[in-house]
């Protein structure tokens, strides 16, 4: 069996769910300005197009760069030629108008739907993804950029399929963003040369297009120290004149391509910028706010990660399922002592159902999780975007919500996968199958844009204590609603008990670290991703349970699909009774915390 042509599993149905039976995007998001004309059934066929588009043109080229990686000569990397043409098929679908606005020619389509076609292209072929950034790069530069920029980069990137990348990591300054050395000389009105080099930069070089237009950090001369000292430049490969035209090859050159544990085809490189030839670039809306601008583009990459780890265990799971469905192992657990009875397929054993249970109802929240976040983007964008004063509670719902769908995704996402991987047996352990390179492609999810770690800083630090908790308190209101309200009757009655029984152990788990926070913040530091995970975890058992809610009706008016909403039910049963529980223990673990760790000595390590 091989992995490439057929590997990717989409699960169209549960993601029409989300958009239409829960979230109601239809009624919510479509059709209204400042977004596209799409009405639900033009977005439905979009989803099923583009599904078919990732199954055909995307998914085959998968593994390709397991044996034959992009590589590196004389500063331009080659790309292998499915992954060529992957890239190629997402361009000529007109996937790559979905998101642009109506203004700049797109479709301007609500982020949910974007979202939503985003998981089936990263789920089909995860490096094809990473090419295919531009478009993000294009919205940041329409929003933050001058009149003239906008002119001088937009109609080009997207018409001629330009490349785009962020520039921010360092050899020396990795998550430490503040500690970057690159420099910037001023040249004369918003040009300037850049200086320095820059690591782990994705897709940073391929010959699949004519240009690529980074945006990099870099301090200004005389500026300050820590992030507020940096500012925000336009750096493309080949310069680009102010009318459009493409100009002489600017002074950045990937002098490496890193070699990974996986992801072999998204290319991770180091940047050299002025080494010989200076790196020109223009400053983006001629105005130093570079760490403010870069976020613009920090928290589409990191909802991009957490959803790239959702659709990896989602055809994880659907894989493992149809492995177990064909797999003859054994006879039924309760014929065991007779040598005659009949073999049976290994979905038939209750530690396999028990595997397949947890990654499913994990694989549906967490696609509940994003899609939810998603559609709080899109209210963002109804009231004014980012930043607007109408906006502002979504604005700050969504930004708490971001250190979730990236911290609990990506860290959750590597534990489900080996689960996945556990139901093929040693089977499993085999490139026949694609779960192990599911599984050295998924773990980098954890640690770039920010490691789980720093998303649990990011949460508590940055946004509970950036208002006092207020927007937490209003999204665990939402959760005490579900509780208190009856959605979903007496047949939810058990997990609405365990939903806010989890409520209250989430509250006294922040309460605990609130207090001890006065002794020292290393609790936060000892403490923080047990608090991400279980508030996660809280909203994730929140969201199935209304999705039950959901199911329970359609069921009486869609008889046909039972089965799905059946389904349904059964992933928000197994997570209140076997999730949900531990939300207890990580609040005793919180409340016994001490800083005995902190004062062993080095030695002792």
């Amino acid at each position: 069996m091989s992995s490439a042509p057929n590997h990717y599993k989409p699960n169209v149905r549960d993601l029409s769910f989300n958009l239409f039976e829960f979230l109601d995007i239809g009624r919510t998001s479509l059709n209204k300005a400042p977004f596209g004309d799409f009405d639900e059934t033009a977005a439905r066929q979009t989803l099923e197009t583009f599904a078919e588009v990732c199954l055909k043109e995307m998914a085959p080229s998968f593994s390709e760069p397991e044996h034959n990686p992009p590589t590196l000569h004389n500063g331009t990397v080659t790309l292998p030629p499915g992954l060529q043409k992957a890239i190629a098929a997402y361009h000529e679908s007109g996937m790559s108008q979905l998101e642009l606005p109506v203004h700049q020619g797109g479709m301007g389509a609500p982020p949910s739907l974007g979202w939503a076609a985003f998981e089936l292209m990263v789920g089909a072929n995860p490096a094809v993804a990473f090419y295919t950034l531009a478009g993000v790069l294009a919205r940041v530069i329409d929003r933050l950029g001058t009149e003239a920029q906008k002119k001088r980069f937009l109609p080009a990137m997207m018409e001629r399929r330009w490349v785009g990348t962020m520039v921010l990591t360092e050899p020396d300054a990795g998550s430490d963003v503040g500690a970057a050395r690159a420099k910037a000389r001023h040249v004369g009105g918003d040009v300037w040369e850049i200086e320095g080099v820059k690591r782990f930069i994705t897709s940073a070089e391929t010959d699949s297009t004519e240009n690529i237009v980074h945006m990099v950090l870099a301090r200004p001369e005389g500026a300050g120290p820590g992030t507020k000292g940096l500012s925000l430049f336009i750096v493309p490969k080949f310069w680009v004149e102010e009318g459009g035209a493409l100009g002489e090859r600017n002074g950045v050159v990937c002098t490496k391509i890193e070699e990974k544990m996986g992801l072999k085809g998204s290319v991770t490189c180091e940047l050299t910028f002025g080494d010989g030839k200076p790196a020109r670039g223009l400053l983006l809306g001629e105005v130093h706010d570079g760490i403010r601008q870069m976020f613009h583009i920090i928290e589409q990459a990191r909802m991009a990660v957490g959803i790239k780890s959702m659709a990896t265990v989602s055809t994880a799971y659907l894989n493992a399922l149809e492995f177990a469905k064909d797999r003859k192992q054994g006879s039924d657990l309760m014929q065991a002592r007779d040598a005659k009875a009949p073999r049976v397929t290994i979905l038939h054993h209750p530690d396999v159902r028990r595997m397949l249970m947890a990654q499913k109802a994990h694989a549906e929240g967490m696609r509940a999780l994003c899609l939810y976040t998603a559609s709080i983007q899109d209210q963002v964008e109804l009231k004014g975007g980012h930043r607007a004063l109408e906006a502002a509670e979504y604005d700050s719902l969504n930004d708490l919500l971001l250190p979730l769908v990236k911290g609990y995704c990506s860290d959750r996402g590597y534990e489900l996968l080996g689960t996945a991987l556990q139901c093929f047996g040693g089977s499993g352990y085999l490139k026949d199958y694609p779960m192990e390179q599911y599984i050295r492609d998924q773990k980098i999810d954890s640690l770039y844009e920010g490691t789980t770690h720093i998303q649990s800083l990011d949460l508590l630090l940055r946004k509970v204590a950036r208002d006092g908790g207020a927007t937490l308190q209003r999204l665990l209101g939402q959760v005490r609603e579900t509780v208190e309200s009856g959605e979903g009757g007496k047949e939810l009655e058990a997990e609405r008990a365990a939903l806010g029984k989890g409520l209250a152990d989430l509250e006294t788990m922040l309460g605990a670290l609130l207090g001890k926070m006065g002794e020292s913040i290393y609790h936060v530091g000892l403490q923080g991703n047990r608090v991400l995970l279980g508030l996660a975890d809280l909203v994730v058992g929140w969201l199935l349970v209304r999705h039950a809610a959901v199911a329970l009706e359609r069921m009486k008016t869609n008889p046909g699909d039972k089965t799905f909403y059946m389904g349904k039910l059964a992933s928000a049963r197994w997570f209140c009774r076997e999730v949900l529980p531990g939300l207890a223990h990580a609040a005793r673990m919180v409340e016994q915390s001490t800083l005995d760790l902190m004062e062993v000595p080095e030695e002792a390590f």
